[in-house]
């Protein structure tokens, strides 16, 4: 394997590790939000008055923080999707054969797996 062909390979796996991450913290958090959220907002339907109104006031507030906290991830998951879609052209457009190869040895495999169904 190449110099180049071997950076490639480690930015690609840097750069997945980077996404799966990032997408699992960000899981972890809107979950937390959303159920602190809910537990607000069911408080507040057992209550009336001006302290419900602010349970619920802060129960939207947190929603409203994890649906921007999605949008910040997917943005961050888009941008790091391109990343390696450029990274993997550059990996075809410098090894086109090992990429055919790569293809029919999977094609055959999944033609094979298939075939005995």
């Amino acid at each position: 394997m190449d110099n180049t062909t071997r950076n490639a390979t480690n930015a690609a796996s840097s750069a997945a590790s980077s996404v799966s991450s990032s997408l699992s913290d960000a899981q972890t958090d809107v979950k937390t939000l959303v159920k602190d959220a809910q537990s607000l907002l069911t408080a507040a339907a057992a209550l009336t008055g001006e302290k419900a109104d602010d349970l619920r006031k802060r129960g939207m507030e947190l929603l409203d923080v994890a649906m921007k906290k999605a949008g910040e991830v997917q943005g961050q998951a888009l941008v790091k999707g391109k990343e390696l879609a450029k990274t993997a052209d550059t990996y075809v457009q410098d090894n086109p054969w090992r990429t055919v190869a790569a293809a029919a040895g999977v094609g055959l495999l999944v033609g094979v797996i298939l075939g005995r169904k």
